[in-house]
């Protein structure tokens, strides 16, 4: 298994075809062709499925290129650290960050990164657990610090809680219901959730299910938290999400937490990074700034 023929599959996955691959990558159709064909033959199956429709993966083929993704960028990371070392450019570093911890702990951080590393580039993702996982596994992000049950998270994933996160239901200051204490007096009133799997509403969800609590069924689906949080201040609907993030003063302008009994338990904010594959330095630095900041500023597990 070779460089260039991981390279050609991935790039045909990012083109579409065959033809657009290869002039992407300034090589012949035939050329290209050739190395996915040793690549099959190297691995003792077929990668590719060739219809009228174009080029689609086998099963084994988006195996391999979730992987082949993940090959490629580590190897692009020591080449970054190597250039580093030798006084070659300036590192890029990827990251994908929860809006809590935007709100919170990352003008610190940046101020002091900015001192350490000022002329590395950054680039921020949004830190929801269905995006962050996928960057993480294919190589695309460096570390997400993201809300997790680490149970839940697959082997390749390392997870270190930084601290541990309340959520609370919400609305706006006006809502007809901002006096409710009882979970029953708010099941059958609309809601904004981000009920993708691992975020804290599905954890709502299931423990409302669980303690034998009708769980909302008037539901507008949102899988961003800021989207959410400006439903919910411009509408009657209630939200549920970090505490820490509705109370700041900026974020939770016009919204009140709602003082409803009990709460489900809290939920661990963590550093997630590819098992077995160490962060560049650029990467580790910026990484340990997150870790005192919230350390120090969250509730610690």
């Amino acid at each position: 298994m070779k460089d260039h023929q991981l390279r050609a599959l991935v790039q045909v996955a990012e083109s579409g075809s065959i033809r657009a691959a290869a002039r992407a990558m300034n090589l012949s159709q035939s050329a290209l062709t050739k190395a996915l064909r040793e690549l099959e033959e190297d691995v003792g199956a077929e990668l590719l499925q060739r219809s009228y429709k174009g080029i689609g993966f086998t099963p084994e083929g988006s195996a391999l290129l979730g992987r082949a993704r993940l090959v490629l960028a580590t190897l692009e990371r020591a080449r970054e650290e190597i250039r580093l070392m030798r006084g070659g450019a300036g590192a890029h570093v990827k990251v994908a960050i929860t809006p809590l911890v935007s709100s919170t702990v990352l003008p610190a951080v940046l101020a002091a990164y900015r001192r350490l590393q000022p002329e590395a580039e950054l680039t921020f993702d949004e830190g929801l657990l269905v995006q962050a996982l996928p960057g993480l596994i294919e190589g695309r992000i460096d570390f997400a610090i993201a809300l997790a049950s680490p149970q839940d998270l697959p082997y390749e994933i390392e997870f270190e809680t930084l601290a541990d996160i309340e959520a609370v239901p919400f609305a706006r200051n006006s809502h007809p219901l901002v006096e409710a204490r009882d979970w029953a007096t708010l099941s059958d009133t609309d809601w904004v959730l981000n009920l993708s799997a691992g975020s804290q509403s599905m954890n709502l969800v299931d423990w409302l299910v669980h303690h034998g609590i009708a769980p909302p069924h008037r539901i507008t689906h949102c899988s961003s938290p800021f989207l959410i949080v400006e439903l919910a201040r411009r509408n009657d609907l209630i939200g549920y999400g970090p505490k820490v993030l509705i109370t700041d003063p900026l974020v939770g302008a016009g919204l009140r937490t709602l003082g409803v009994e009990p709460l489900p338990p809290t939920m661990p904010l963590g550093l997630l990074s590819l098992r077995g594959v160490p962060l560049v330095s650029a990467a580790k630095k910026l990484a340990e700034l997150f870790r005192r900041e919230l350390r120090s500023r969250l509730p610690r597990p």
